[in-house]
């Protein structure tokens, strides 16, 4: 019995607890070793590339400015049916990357709606 009981203090000061680096590094390994990818695991659909079907990926065309391809050089404030495209119906100015219009046409678009609001051709917030 004795001998039992020096070999598991024995076998108990060899366990001691780790140190913070020593099981960060433990933990580093546990992420890196599991199985299908990152530290979060496999991703979901069981593919590389994603949930996609059949690994496609998503084609956007190319926003094309409107001014541009129609030659308007100036944006007119009066013309309320083609500057009420460019007003979210909360009232807001839609921003260029949702319209594709250039920026120098988007700075005359958002003068010609502000001009435009100011003489109430077009209102400043949305109706509820």
């Amino acid at each position: 019995m004795a001998d039992e009981n020096t070999q598991a203090s024995a076998a108990g000061e060899t366990a001691a607890p780790a140190t913070e680096g020593q099981q960060q590094q433990q933990q580093q390994q546990q992420r890196t070793e599991r199985p299908g990818g990152g530290p979060r695991g496999p991703r979901p659909g069981g593919r590389p590339g994603g949930g996609r079907e059949g690994g496609r990926k998503f084609f956007r065309r190319k926003k094309v400015c409107k001014f541009c391809t129609e030659k308007i050089d100036n944006i007119n404030y009066k013309d309320v049916r083609l500057l009420g495209q460019f007003v979210a119906e909360s009232g807001k100015i839609v921003p260029r990357r949702l319209t594709g219009v250039c920026t120098p046409h988007q700075r005359r678009l958002s003068e010609a709606i502000k001009q435009a609001r100011n003489i109430a051709l077009l209102p400043f917030a949305g109706g509820r």
